[in-house]
């Protein structure tokens, strides 16, 4: 499917300029400052090069939900689930590109997941698969990191609060891409520049039409919230020292290094 193939193909960013932060689209590496936000803007005509400026996370939602087991070469033993299995992260999670993602205190088995991301363009609720697929205003890149121990070990908690929703653990960007065919676009997750997940988001066994769909019929989704839509293959342990890059194709790269606390 074919998502807002109305719109000719746009990167948009945050970002920071002295004391500021401003909206920008990115043409190469030039950009051209927004008066307003995502959804209601204009151009200033002041202009910036890319390597002047601090990028931000491209999105300020009022929530962050996420898809979990969303491709088969995720799912191990498990039996696939028969609707999207969605869970929540707390805004407090996102994490800016090139921002550090930050081992918490206690934390012993943190992994990455690179993820295509969903960003809602306009308010949603109760909708059908065409609707859903019309209020998806554009697409980035995410890194859903997640503490293991804390998700399903032996001491493991009762929702993945901190699991998935450590402060750090929700890079975002470096772009939001509107007016693009994300249906096949090739993700991989890099760490240390070693390739460690790769596959097409053709893969998805719920494609953003049925997932955003499915979510709005019970929460009611806002201009600017974000849906991690599942992570391939397998993960593993990400230690101070490394750095995890999550590139999709038409997007762009989302690169964090890792820290202790």
């Amino acid at each position: 499917m074919l998502y807002n193939n109305e719109f000719e193909m746009t990167k948009y960013i945050r970002y920071r300029f002295g004391p500021g932060s401003s909206y920008g689209i990115l043409e190469g590496d030039t950009i051209h400052q927004l008066r307003g936000d995502l959804f209601d803007h204009t151009r200033t005509g002041d202009k910036h090069k890319l390597s002047d400026v601090t990028l931000l996370y491209p999105a300020k939602p009022s929530k962050i939900l996420a898809v979990g087991l969303n491709y088969r070469s995720h799912l191990g033993s498990r039996p696939a689930p028969s609707n999207p299995e969605i869970f929540y992260k707390p805004v407090s999670c996102l994490q800016d590109p090139d921002g550090a993602i930050v081992i918490p205190r206690d934390a012993l088995n943190v992994h990455y997941e690179g993820e295509l991301v969903l960003v809602i363009g306009h308010r949603v609720r109760n909708a059908s698969p065409e609707e859903a697929g019309a209020a998806i205003f554009g697409v980035t890149c995410g890194n859903d990191v997640s503490e293991r121990d804390w998700q399903n070990g032996a001491n493991k908690d009762l929702q993945w609060w901190r699991a998935k929703g450590s402060d750090t653990f929700g890079p975002l960007g470096p772009a939001i891409v509107s007016g693009i065919d994300f249906s096949n676009l090739l993700l991989r997750t890099r760490l240390n520049d070693e390739t460690v997940q790769q596959q097409h988001t053709s893969d998805l066994m719920f494609d953003g039409a049925t997932i955003v769909s499915y979510i709005s019929r019970w929460v009611t989704l806002e201009p600017g919230d974000v849906i991690y839509t599942g992570t391939p293959g397998s993960t593993k342990k990400m230690n101070p020292g490394d750095t995890v890059e999550v590139e999709i194709e038409g997007i762009g790269i989302l690169r964090n290094k890792v820290v202790a606390t």
